[in-house]
């Protein structure tokens, strides 16, 4: 799957981390679009149907728990659509939340963008086998 037909939602309410985020995200070949809370992830889900969506847990109006949940309960699109979150919390308990919500990855804060950018990669890589349920 080529890299330009990627869509990747970042949802961070800290406008610096997004900031980078974006930036690096888009140098790296890809198309995102951003989303500085809840709210805005979540309409952004719906309207523009990104392939992978990163998504910061603490953010104002719907946290990022929320926002997996409706996603999961809800999909709006007929597609997998891969979630990893990127959180500073790092604390087990959040880890077994977010999995149980169907999280697919988990990378705590402070983190490398490579991380991320190699994430994002392996869910990709998984797209066409996913595709497979949904058909």
């Amino acid at each position: 799957m080529d890299n330009m037909k990627i869509k990747v939602l970042v949802a961070d309410d800290e406008a610096d981390v997004l900031a980078v985020m974006v930036k690096k995200i888009v140098a790296a070949g890809y198309d995102v679009v951003s989303a500085v809370d809840g709210r805005e992830a979540w309409a952004k889900i719906v309207s523009e149907s990104p392939d992978v969506v990163l998504l910061d847990l603490t953010m104002p109006y719907m946290d990022g728990y929320e926002v997996l949940k409706k996603l999961r309960e809800s999909p709006p699109a007929k597609k997998w659509q891969p979630v990893i979150i990127v959180s500073a919390l790092n604390e087990m308990e959040n880890l077994k939340k977010g999995f149980s919500l169907e999280a697919d990855h988990y990378i705590t804060k402070p983190c490398n963008v490579e991380t991320i950018l190699n994430a994002i990669k392996i869910m990709v890589s998984l797209i066409p086998q996913r595709k497979l349920e949904y058909d």
